[in-house]
């Protein structure tokens, strides 16, 4: 284990699991990982196995057959799985965040009907917001869905769903204006439904289409989609809650857990490059000597190192809160915005200590140097975490005059 980003008070259940993940990580992934992201191939190897370790459980509660344990037990694990390769563990965020609505929100029939096979792997879950014409503006959300006796139809497009090809269930926020009259605020009209699907792409279920899997710089193996909705019907007990108007603040709780994560993967990405860069820089040699006997890598490795510590413990910081039953949208928004933008700075510091090798699909840091930038995006920009920030300040600070 390296000296870096150690968390203090773990259980020795917590020690095992993180251990075994640990393992699991730098036998099972990081020999592969660079491979199969440059032929963008979904590691179904790698996730047979995480399912084999019971992780799609990892938050489910006992009852439902998961292991029951806290979110700071599952970003640590995010922070491991990210550290052998990003992608991976963007498979399972989006299944937990699903896995969270529904154990929170969610009707005791609904819990009773998935989670079990949740936290089996069976089902594997995806998580949709945003659509083509919007971006961090929930509030502009033009999916719809209208009742028809004792179903709803759904219409409207979405996009950037993870897993949205691989995974048979989606948690989906629309609007839904039945109940709530014209001038209604735009977060209290909107629902979340549970759809169920075949994996797979193009049309998974009448009125459903999954058109393919989009393009992209990074962030590669893992499947990233459009989902179109016509005319889909779904029955009125597939209302997350099982009651329209709820949908907003069950996604942004949902969020609060992603952003965790999101901070999570930046923590594993930065410790991944701070290893190769240290690494790298005691076996090339300038001038007689190892890069690293060079005052300017020093400093190098000293910022790159003291970042990836302080992400950490921001982000060890925003999941003991959220375990703790308190809001913590505020150390969630400060954890994503410090260990994401950090995550880019490690990764870049490293990428030039590499010098010209960096740039050859050869070395392990041309794939990181590419993944990073996604999570300067993924559960809301900087700008956004900063909006949120200061909100949240402002609150916390007001100024009585």
């Amino acid at each position: 284990m390296s000296r870096l980003a150690q968390t203090a008070g773990l259980t020795d259940i917590q020690q095992e699991i993180l251990s075994t993940v640990r393992d699991f990580v730098d036998k099972e992934i990081i020999p592969v990982a660079t491979e199969l992201e440059h032929r963008d191939e979904y590691p179904q190897q790698i996730v047979d196995g995480l399912k084999e370790l019971g992780l799609f459980g990892l938050m489910i509660p006992e009852e439902y057959g998961g292991l029951g344990e806290s979110l700071l037990t599952y970003a640590l694990c995010v922070e491991e799985i990210a550290r052998g390769w990003m992608s991976v563990s963007g498979i399972i965020n989006t299944h937990f965040i699903v896995a969270y609505m529904l154990k929170q929100h969610g009707t005791q029939e609904q819990k009773d009907h998935f989670l079990p096979r949740m936290a089996a792997g069976d089902i594997r879950g995806a998580f949709s917001m945003s659509e083509p014409a919007l971006g961090s503006d929930v509030s502009a959300i033009t999916s719809k869905a209208v009742r028809d006796g004792d179903e709803y139809v759904l219409n409207g497009q979405k996009m950037w769903l993870t897993n949205g090809g691989t995974s048979s269930l989606v948690a989906v926020l629309v609007r839904s204006d039945e109940g709530h009259p014209q001038g209604t605020a735009p977060h209290k009209s909107m629902t979340t439904f549970l759809i169920e699907k075949e994996p797979g792409f193009g049309e998974v279920r009448p009125g459903l289409t999954i058109p393919g899997k989009i393009e992209k710089m990074g962030y590669k193996g893992v499947d990233t989609t459009e989902m179109i909705m016509d005319g889909l019907r779904l029955p009125a007990d597939r209302v997350l809650g099982g009651a329209t108007g709820r949908g907003f603040y069950q996604m942004m709780d949902g969020v609060e857990v992603g952003r965790v994560n999101v901070a999570a993967r930046g923590c594993g990405v930065a410790q991944r490059a701070f290893e190769l860069g240290v690494r790298y820089a005691q076996q090339r040699h300038t001038f007689g000597k190892p890069i690293a006997q060079h005052q300017a890598i020093q400093f190098k490795l000293a910022e790159m190192a003291t970042k990836v510590e302080a992400a950490h413990a921001m982000m060890v910081n925003a999941a003991r809160k959220k375990d703790s039953g308190e809001r913590n949208d505020l150390e969630a928004g400060m954890a994503k915005y410090l260990a994401s933008e950090y995550c880019k700075e490690v990764v870049e510091d490293a990428f030039r200590i590499h010098g010209g090798y960096g740039f050859s699909k050869e070395y392990e840091i041309e794939r990181l140097y590419r993944e990073a930038p996604m999570l300067l995006i993924g559960e809301g920009t900087a700008e956004i975490q900063k909006m949120i920030i200061g909100r949240r300040l402002l609150e916390e600070y007001r100024f009585q005059g």
